[in-house]
Parts: C-alpha cells; sequence; structure tokens
C-alpha cells in the first residue's frame, strides 16, 4: 500500500500579503477554488493503491486543515502535530515509525502540500514507477524535466538505467545562472522536486545509518506522542532533540540506494509571485488577474485583488497584491525579495507578518472591524454545532449582538438564547460561553471595551477543541 505523507509545515512567506505564517500559502486557493492543501490531497484520494493520506503540520494549523479536508470529505490516516519545525527529515522520520508500526511494508509518497502538478495523469505513471523502485528498496526522488535554466532549485544528476528510473549520479546545489545553463545544455541534469518515495522500514534503516540522532528522536516522539482528538501530539522533548535538517542533506546525498525518476507533470513549486504568474493563464497583453482589476496599456502583470478595485496604467512586469490590510507592489524579477519585507515586518513586532485581519479558528473566524482607545470591534462568524471556549477576561467586558442565525450564550450562571437583532453583555471578570445551536452559520458583533484589549487576556475553564491556555489567544 502507498501512504501520501503530506508536509504542510511552511509558511510561504514570499507569498506575502495573501500568505501569512497563521495562515500560509498552502491553505489558501491560489490556482483553483481549492487550497494547495486539497489539490494536493485530492491527487492521492481514491483509486491506484493510495492510503488515506498522513499529515504532518504544526500545531496552529491543526483545526484549519482539519476543516478543510472535512469539507472534502476526507479522512486522514494520521494528523501528526510538530511541537516546533525541524526541516523534513524528522517530519519524514516520525511519519515513516509511525506507518512502519502498522504496515511494516508501506510504501511513503512524500509531498509537500504547496506544490502545483498540472499532468495528473502523468503524475500517477510516475509514481507507479516509483513504487516499483521503492518495493526493490530503492530511496526514490522524482526529477523534475527541466524547461529553462533555473537557479532557484537544486538538480539532481542522473547516472546508470536502473528500472523505471536512474541511479543517481549526483545531487547539485542551487547553481548560478552559467551552471544552470550548462545543465540544461547536457540534458543529464533534472530539478529535485522535494517528493520523494521509499519503504518505511528502508528509509528508517539508511536514517538508523546515516543521521542517527534524528531517527532516534522522531521515532521517540512519535512512539511517546499524546492523543489529542484526531491528532497525534509528537512528544515535545524527544522531537525537538532531533537536529534540523533536510531529507536531503540527510540521507538522499549519502545513500548508495538512491534512485531519480523523471516527471514531466507539468510542475512548479509555486515560490513566489511570479511563479503563480508563469503558471496563470494570461490576458491577450500577458496579464494574469484575479479579482476585480482594470488594466489600461498594461501588460505583463500578475495582479491579486482581493479587497476593493485594482487598476494598473501604463506599467509593465509588476506584481500587484492588494489584501484587506496590506498593499505588496513589486518588479515581477524582485518579488524573491518579498520575505525581506516579512523580517522587516516581525523586527517591528507588525502583525500583519503572521495574522490576516481574518483570522480563522477551530469554531469558525473572527475579523477585526475597527478598534481605538479603550476600544475594539470584530465580526464573529461560528459554524452551526460549535462552541468558543468557557471563558473570562481580567481587563475587558464585551457585547455582543446576533446579526444573523441564532446563538446560545453562557453569562455566569445565566444560559440564554438570542436570536437575530439581540444582544447581551458581559462584565469584566465573569465566565461566558458562545454557542451556535442551530444549522446555519451564526454571524455576530463583538463589541470590546477595557483598559487592555489584547489576545492573551484570557483565562478558559472548559473547551470542546481539547485547547490549552498556553496553545490559545484571547480570541479562541
Amino acid at each position: 500500500m502507498i501512504y501520501p505523507v503530506i508536509l504542510s509545515g511552511g509558511v510561504g512567506s514570499r507569498l506575502w500579503p495573501t500568505s501569512r505564517s497563521l495562515f500560509p500559502k498552502q491553505l489558501l486557493p491560489l490556482l483553483t477554488e481549492r487550497t494547495m492543501l486539497q489539490e494536493t490531497v485530492s491527487r492521492v484520494t481514491g483509486g491506484f493503491e493510495y492510503a488515506p493520506p498522513l499529515i504532518v503540520s504544526n500545531n496552529e494549523h491543526r483545526f484549519i486543515i482539519a476543516q478543510q479536508l472535512q469539507d472534502m470529505g476526507v479522512g486522514a490516516a494520521a494528523h501528526l502535530l510538530e511541537p516546533v519545525g525541524k526541516n523534513t527529515a524528522p517530519a519524514i522520520a516520525a511519519a515513516a515509525t509511525f506507518i512502519q508500526a502498522k504496515d511494516p511494508k508501506g510504501i511513503l509518497l512524500v509531498l509537500p502540500a504547496d506544490h502545483h502538478i498540472e499532468k495528473l495523469s502523468v503524475f500517477h505513471a510516475v509514481v507507479a514507477k516509483g513504487a516499483a523502485l521503492a518495493r526493490a528498496g530503492k530511496l526514490v526522488a522524482f526529477g523534475i524535466v527541466p524547461t529553462q535554466p533555473e537557479t532557484g532549485y537544486g538538480y539532481i544528476r542522473r547516472g546508470d538505467v536502473a528500472g523505471e528510473g536512474f541511479t543517481v549520479a549526483e545531487f547539485v546545489e542551487k547553481p548560478d545562472l552559467e551552471t544552470a545553463r550548462a545543465y540544461l545544455a547536457d540534458g543529464g541534469y533534472s530539478w529535485n522536486s522535494g517528493m520523494f518515495m521509499f519503504g518505511a522500514d528502508r528509509i528508517l534503516e539508511e536514517m538508523k545509518l546515516y543521521c542517527p540522532q534524528i531517527v532516534a528522536g522522531a521515532a521517540e516522539a512519535t512512539l511517546k506522542g499524546t492523543r489529542d482528538l484526531d491528532f497525534l501530539r509528537l512528544q515535545p522533548e524527544a522531537f525537538e532533540s532531533c537536529p534540523a535538517d533536510s531529507i536531503d542533506y540527510a540521507v538522499m546525498e549519502h545513500t548508495k540506494d538512491a534512485a531519480v525518476v523523471l516527471a514531466d507533470i507539468g510542475w512548479s513549486d509555486v515560490g513566489s509571485w511570479s511563479a503563480l504568474w508563469d503558471i496563470g493563464k494570461k490576458d491577450k497583453d500577458g496579464n494574469v488577474v484575479s479579482g476585480d482589476v482594470l488594466t489600461q496599456d498594461a501588460s505583463n502583470n500578475y495582479v491579486r485583488a482581493e479587497s476593493g478595485l485594482v487598476a494598473l496604467v501604463g506599467i509593465d512586469d509588476v506584481v500587484v497584491i492588494a489584501t484587506d490590510d496590506a498593499v505588496l507592489v513589486a518588479h515581477r524579477d524582485r518579488v524573491q525579495d518579498v520575505k525581506k519585507i516579512v523580517e522587516q515586518l516581525r523586527s517591528a513586532s507588525r502583525g500583519e507578518a503572521d495574522l490576516h485581519r481574518r483570522v480563522y479558528r477551530p469554531w469558525g473566524y473572527y475579523e477585526g472591524v475597527t478598534s481605538g482607545e479603550r476600544h475594539q470591534v470584530k465580526h464573529l462568524m461560528v459554524y452551526p454545532g460549535a462552541s468558543l471556549s468557557l471563558q473570562m477576561h481580567y481587563k475587558r467586558a464585551e457585547h455582543w449582538v446576533v446579526v444573523r442565525g441564532q446563538a446560545r450564550v453562557t453569562v455566569g450562571d445565566n444560559v440564554m438564547i438570542l436570536n437575530e437583532n439581540e444582544s447581551t453583555y458581559i462584565p469584566v471578570e465573569t465566565r461566558h460561553r458562545l454557542e451556535n445551536p442551530g444549522t446555519e452559520p451564526l454571524s455576530l458583533i463583538e463589541v470590546q471595551s477595557g483598559v487592555y484589549l489584547g489576545e492573551d487576556d484570557i483565562v478558559r475553564f472548559d473547551d470542546i477543541y481539547g485547547r490549552v491556555p498556553d496553545q490559545a489567544s484571547a480570541a479562541e
């Protein structure tokens, strides 16, 4: 059986301001109506030899991912939560440990959650070739057939023919432009896609040989992991003992059993806004646009209007991204430097580096409407059957007004039902809870007032999602 292992730990800072650390690119619909994670899951769901996918992510994204899988009607074989990011080798070691305990002959198909693949039938054929090699004990990398000299990817130089693929002669670091042109002309090099395939037993054997500290820590973290609803929390101390390293450096560059399967699958790692322009549908002037966009004498631009109208006049080769709270304008040749803007935001402790105006929670989401001295207004949307935690604030009071739907509200010892246009008041230091008992989403306006309105002013007493105080923010 082939076990898709989907790695969803990235933050996608080069796609800011749409991608942010608490809602990164893999959780966004950048190319279709589905998110990139959902597109990845859909490729390996049903048919062929695929088992249900195994997800590896960080703690902050767990409920968003669970909701996206639920929206697809897909159940994960497991969802492993990393206490800290340690690159791909520890994540793969944990997944292999979990799968080996379930199926010693299981084959891992490791896929980043944020890649685009256009040729689906070719992808399945390539996976079948990789599976044959993996069953023969090989550690398989998928090499993308290059279409241009590319300095942003590592390369794989292939050796002799080996079954449905080739031996790996060498893994090569990201080259300069002249070297990349030479690789393209040579014809014996492919881009390293970051997708891999190997038996659970074989990858663990090789990791014990080449990176024993990683596999020991990850295995212990998995076996001592704790169940939390539908998630498996990897044991923090053991996982944190793992050195941070990629599977490429830790194993693939050292093993004598590496193989590469060529994959002409219409692949992109969607690593920057220019990549989205490359693969996007262009108008007659070469523009790729999304949202409410007008252009006049403008060509070869990528424009994404997530909020309001964006108009371009007499400008070429730029990227313009407009969200609710930020606008990015960059030359298409400089989009790799967007991450430097994110670094500036973090240095200034600005929330735009990590949060959107709309912040998702397991019960729904909230959006900031306005704020000022001693007051803040938010819009809350609560899923049917969902519930916020039973909580209390020391420094702020709240007013709740139901805009649409029905709310069950606990204030102190009182429990009441509020319908549309009805409201209630929650004093400072009063236990309270908001629930949606209906079958439709609950829309509610929250007005906060007090001397301090920070997200860390919360005491949680009970929560149906199993969150504990040190994992939560006040807005949860």
